[in-house]
């Protein structure tokens, strides 16, 4: 049974918070700022509203938050939803000869701009990600900040999207 509107805007600022407060990774602020934003008139708003408190926190906050996601393909502790995006790619089942090349692109990555390498796995395998690793590498700070943003929104979102269409 999915989520309703009418459900979403009802809960209390906990509930809310405990659905979607993981869907920006270990950021649970994001969502009990939109919960004192209800009532929204529908599931686009309400996803915009917590995106947009995240434009609008400056970019210390958004550094912040570009740094709570994992290194892809790491074996460290990770959010349950990012195991599971891992997974659906394959990052859990890398060869000791793709996990190495895996650490040597993210070592670059992260000496270069100092945050982990953020890139929404859905619909990609292992290639791809190590393909755009690669050529993201070549970008200026400033621009891979901005990408690495447009990347948490498209993680969010599915995540956000996910949440309505399972809740029970």
């Amino acid at each position: 049974m999915a989520l309703t509107l009418d459900q979403l805007n009802n809960f209390t600022e906990k509930e809310f918070t405990n659905l979607f407060g993981e869907i920006f990774e270990h950021s649970p602020w994001i969502a009990k700022i939109a919960a004192h934003m209800r009532p929204f008139s529908s599931f686009d708003i309400a996803f915009d509203t917590m995106k947009q408190i995240v434009v609008e926190s400056g970019s210390e906050a958004q550094l912040s938050l570009i740094k709570e996601h994992p290194e892809l393909g790491k074996r460290i502790q990770m959010s349950q939803a990012s195991v599971k995006e891992q997974q659906g790619a394959g990052l859990d089942s890398l060869t000791p000869e793709e996990y190495q090349i895996f650490s040597e692109v993210n070592q670059a990555y992260m000496e270069k701009f100092r945050f982990p390498f953020i890139i929404a796995v859905s619909g990609k395998d292992k290639n791809d990600i190590l393909q755009a690793m690669k050529e993201r590498l070549s970008s200026n700070p400033e621009k891979e900040f901005q990408t690495a943003l447009q990347e948490i929104y498209k993680i969010a979102n599915i995540r956000f999207r996910g949440i309505i269409e399972t809740y029970n």
